[in-house]
């Protein structure tokens, strides 16, 4: 019986495929070079260049891609250095947590059905508390600041930060969502209406944040641009979940940011990949989703994907597999891999190629599991914060990936109902505490009593010099606007005095009243014509020469 025999191989296609990977490889230490000695701008220009070339000599055509891969915008080498201390700022944030969780649980112990949000928060803490500490300016030297739209279901966390502060008294914690109650309380979400000497804006419902803050950055713009204000660099921050970007006020006037050149303004969009009905995008990737979306618009896009657990992986990556691989991972995916064992994690995320697992065979399953994400480490997410404030030209967004009630444990973490999570029982209230070093005897733990250290403790006294660096206390309103003087009453004797028999039309009334009211040196500046169109058909046309097209 003849034995079949191999087929060879190609001898042709080897020599071939060894060549590229030779080419490779010369093309790639070119460009490391470039890099270490023109820098990335420069390596930019060139591979631009390169691009053009070759479309020009022969018609080569790259692939259209909105997205860049699934990994931080900013490499681990060009971060900005943490200016505070992680281990102090840890601490404190854990405070925040605690209060913030305590509230809801009390709240609900006490009313059945009251509501409440722990896990929003519970997934946003590092990005406020970062903010916090380090870019939220209550008051510049020149006396401007910045604006901040906080998101509506993260309002506990704010309630349990200014409670440490001690602008917020344990009594109006208790009553959350009880504003009635004697001694008052806390409303639901933010709102002037209902705090006006705390919240500043209405950001609930969904989707009021976003819009109202492109239009307030806009309007800063344009008061710089009349003189009518100093431009200081106040910036106007927006926090934002992922599912509230999809409601159509989210997204429906970014263009007019990009158009408009905002770069006083920044997006931050909390991508725990929840919301109340379960997975923002399940068999999809949100982050890339809005990175495109965004792009597009002519933003400023900073991914802020991977925490520093897994800066020596990626850097590691030579071939590109291990990135390659993170961007093949849907959403829902990710959301089993965060409620699974870290052995699950190996198996199912490195276990499709064996090099794959090669690079993480150092790491214990407890350590995979452990492997943090870009928005809950406050290095990168310092980083990204920096690089936005300091981007010109254009308004940012920040994507930063968290894990939706993170801290909870069995009680929620990373689960699908985490975002209604309200009550906790006495063993998860005491996981709770342990994970984060709460000093609250297991004794009390049933009551989820508040906690406050002394004024004069570590945490106290470093989260109240913070502020003070920064200006002062955020959110808090006050009113600034000062009085106008009266109108002279000789700018209406013309239409006192009525036409005389002449018919005159409304507009043409009103056209002319305002004409006199432009010319005013007092009113006259801070009167602002807007006219979508048609100007001309009500004989508004004088008002172009007189006061001109505003243009930024």
């Amino acid at each position: 019986m003849v034995q079949p025999t191999s087929e060879k191989p190609d001898v042709a296609q080897t020599e071939t495929d060894g060549l590229e990977v030779l080419e490779t490889r010369e093309w790639v230490d070119s460009l490391d070079y470039v890099l270490e000695k023109g820098g990335p701008n420069r390596a930019g220009r060139l591979l631009q260049q390169l691009a053009l070339h070759a479309r020009r000599e022969a018609g080569v055509n790259l692939p259209f891609t909105a997205t860049t891969p699934y990994q931080n915008t900013i490499p681990s080498q060009q971060q900005a250095p943490f200016p505070g201390s992680q281990e102090m700022e840890r601490r404190i944030k854990s405070l925040v947590r605690w209060n913030a969780l305590a509230m809801v649980v009390r709240a609900n112990k006490m009313q059945e059905g009251i509501g409440g949000h722990i896990s929003t928060f519970a997934s946003a803490a590092t990005l406020y508390e970062v903010a916090f500490n380090h870019f939220f300016r209550a008051q510049t030297e020149s006396g401007d600041r910045d604006v901040v739209y906080f998101q509506g279901h993260a309002a506990p966390g704010i309630y349990s930060r200014a409670y440490l502060e001690g602008r917020i008294s344990k009594e109006k914690l208790q009553n959350f969502r009880r504003e009635l109650k004697p001694g008052g309380g806390l409303s639901s979400y933010p709102h002037p209406w209902l705090m006006p000497d705390f919240w500043e804006f209405p950001t609930v419902s969904m989707g009021l944040g976003p819009i109202q803050a492109i239009y307030h950055a806009r309007f800063i713009k344009y008061l710089e641009n009349r003189g009518l204000k100093q431009a200081t660099g106040g910036k106007v921050w927006a926090f934002l979940g992922d599912g509230e970007m999809d409601e159509p006020e989210s997204l429906g006037s970014i263009t007019l940011a990009s158009r408009e050149r905002l770069d006083n303004l920044i997006f931050v969009v909390n991508c725990n990949l929840q919301r109340l009905d379960g997975p923002v995008r399940g068999n999809g990737k949100i982050i890339q989703e809005l990175e495109a979306i965004f792009r597009g618009a002519g933003w400023n896009v900073i991914k802020c994907i991977w925490g520093s657990d897994w800066d020596s992986l990626i850097q590691n990556d030579r071939d590109g597999l291990l990135v390659r691989r993170l961007g093949e991972v849907s959403d829902g995916q990710y959301q089993k891999y965060f409620v699974e064992s870290g052995a699950y994690f190996r198996q199912n995320l490195f276990g499709t190629d064996p090099r794959l697992l090669k690079m993480v065979e150092h790491l214990s399953d407890d350590q995979l599991s452990r492997l943090r994400l870009g928005g809950h480490d406050p290095i990168k997410v310092h980083a990204a914060f920096r690089e936005a404030v300091d981007h010109t030209g254009q308004p940012t967004i920040v994507l930063a990936k968290t894990i939706k009630g993170y801290g909870l444990g069995e009680a929620g973490e990373g689960k699908n109902i985490t975002h209604q999570q309200k009550k906790l029982n006495e063993d998860e209230l005491q996981m709770f505490r342990s994970r984060f070093g709460i000093p609250i005897p297991d004794d009390e733990l049933h009551e989820a009593p508040f906690y406050r250290p002394s004024d004069d403790s570590a945490e106290i006294k470093y989260m109240q010099a913070r502020r003070q660096q920064l200006g002062g206390y955020m959110p808090t309103r006050k009113v600034r606007a000062a009085a106008l003087k009266a109108v002279p009453e000789a700018h209406f004797e013309e239409f006192n005095k009525g036409t005389d028999g002449r018919e005159v039309s409304t507009t043409m009334v009103f056209v002319r009243l305002l004409a006199k009211l432009l010319r005013d040196p007092e009113l006259g500046k801070l009167i602002v014509p807007i006219v979508p169109d048609e100007a001309r058909t009500f004989g508004m046309e004088a008002l172009f020469r007189q006061v001109g097209i505003y243009s930024s």
